[in-house]
Formats: C-alpha cells, sequence, structure tokens
C-alpha cells in the first residue's frame, strides 16, 4: 500500500503499536529507504508509459459508444459498462433532455504525446521529490 503517509504504511505493514514513531524509524533504515526508492523508480516507468498509452488512446480512440448512447433513450447499467467512454470527458442531460457530451480535445492530447517525446520527465518531478524527502529523513534519523 502507498499512501506516502508514515504511519497508515507501518500500520499496513503490523506495526500497530505507536505508527508514527514506527514509521519514522522504518523511514531511518537504509533498507527502507533503498527499497522506497527502487519502487519509486519502477513506478514511474509504469506511471510514465500508462500516461502515454492513456494519451493515445485519447488522440487516436473511437467515440462510437459515445454516439451510440446519443441514440439510446434508457440505456442499462449493462450497456454502460460494456461501453468505452474514456474518450468522454463530460456528460449533461439538460432540462430539454437531450443528452450533451463532450469529448476530451485529440488535439491537446496530441500535443501532449509529442511533447512527451520531446521530454520525457512526466511523473519523474513527483517521483524525485518522494525519493528525496524519503533520504532526507533517512539523513536527518542518522544524524
Amino acid at each position: 500500500m502507498c499512501t506516502g503517509d508514515p504511519s497508515a504504511a507501518a500500520i499496513a505493514a503490523g506495526y500497530a503499536k505507536n505508527p508514527g514513531r514506527a514509521g519514522e524509524k522504518l523511514l531511518s533504515c537504509p533498507e527502507v529507504t533503498a527499497e522506497i526508492q527502487r519502487i519509486c523508480e519502477q513506478r514511474e516507468k509504469i506511471f510514465s508509459h500508462l500516461a502515454s498509452l492513456g494519451y493515445q488512446r485519447l488522440a487516436f480512440g473511437s467515440i462510437s459508444d459515445a454516439v451510440s448512447l446519443l441514440y439510446l433513450e434508457h440505456p442499462t447499467a449493462e450497456q454502460l459498462r460494456s461501453m468505452d467512454l474514456f474518450m468522454v470527458s463530460e456528460i449533461k442531460k439538460p432540462k430539454d433532455g437531450m443528452l450533451e457530451i463532450k469529448f476530451f480535445d485529440r488535439l491537446k492530447a496530441l500535443e501532449k504525446l509529442a511533447t512527451e517525446r520531446e521530454s520525457p520527465s512526466g511523473v519523474s518531478d513527483l517521483f524525485d521529490a518522494i525519493g528525496c524527502g524519503a533520504k532526507a529523513v533517512n539523513e536527518i534519523e542518522q544524524s
């Protein structure tokens, strides 16, 4: 479980007694901070790839299910679950009863993909900050 909260992580790891102190103590352990760094690096690769796949779906995905939704008078929960509405950013049903569907901007998704190719940092700044924070806590505890 990744919470960013040392107390919650300590509880999840089985340290129910004084989890605040246990979390701090665990963060001061070099093996734990090394493992946090390893996990952060792995997640950075995964999240960066998932974000890229999401932008690809937005840029090149089909809107056919969303258009089909416009023609369904009373869609069932099963019908809605089977639809790919990833491209939809907003659905409204104003007072006139007509359904309004807004889509994510394909051009912005393409721009984001192009920018990503030029500088693939993306989520890395967040994970760098988490890793630096863990290292700083470790250094403070050891001094």
